[in-house]
């Protein structure tokens, strides 16, 4: 009995999260934070959904990579097999309005990856003075936020989603703990992740220990 009332408190946790970033999603039209950058956001404007071939598929081993991240350490995929899931979420570009909104959201949905025992891994082809510039003027994320600079796209391009104008696509691949893509959306440029979906895939990565 204690353990059921434990399960459903979180997952009521859980869908109240959901909920609020799902609505974060729906009114960033009218207000985000982006909004409050006023002039400091470049407005690129509607873009081609997606525009690359992907090079990996779910089942495969992730492919490897070690970048910098503006917290001054070095980090590498590999280092958290058998430890913790990774979720590898890849933006096209600093300082543009979907960009500014969809990784703050991660830091109200931070209980939802710690509960599923997954780390996230921000991956941009931005420079590392324009990432901390960026992420300066977001406020504190609770992740790592890595540049795919140089070699440009290098990882971006290893997972098959560097697409034709030199930016990445807007992609998320969860990573099991044996280093398996479990789950990828390669969504499309112009607006945020589904939270909903990816949730749903780490909870389908944990039922499987």
């Amino acid at each position: 009995m204690c353990c059921y009332i434990k399960n459903a408190v979180k997952v009521s946790v859980f869908t109240i999260l959901i909920v609020i970033f799902n609505i974060m999603a729906i009114t960033s039209e009218v207000y985000s934070l982006s909004d409050v950058y006023g002039d400091k956001i470049y407005n690129i404007g509607e873009l081609k959904p997606t525009d690359s071939n992907l090079k990996v598929k779910v089942g495969d081993i992730a492919p490897d990579f070690t970048l910098k991240a503006i917290s001054g350490q070095t980090v590498t995929l590999s280092q958290f097999r058998d430890k913790k899931n990774v979720m590898l979420t890849f933006i096209p570009a600093a300082w543009t309005p979907v960009c500014s909104d969809q990784w703050p959201g991660y830091n109200i949905a931070k209980q939802l990856f710690e509960s599923h025992d997954t780390v996230i891994i921000g991956i941009s082809i931005d420079n590392l003075p324009t990432l901390f510039a960026w992420t300066q003027q977001m406020g504190a994320l609770w992740f790592e936020v890595l540049s795919d600079f140089w070699p440009h796209g290098r990882v971006a391009d290893s997972y098959g989603i560097l697409r034709g104008d030199g930016v990445a696509e807007r992609a998320i691949f969860l990573i099991d703990k044996k280093g398996v893509i479990r789950f990828i959306n390669v969504s499309d440029i112009n607006t945020r992740p589904d939270l909903g979906q990816i949730v749903k895939a780490m909870q389908e990565i944990s039922e499987d220990k």
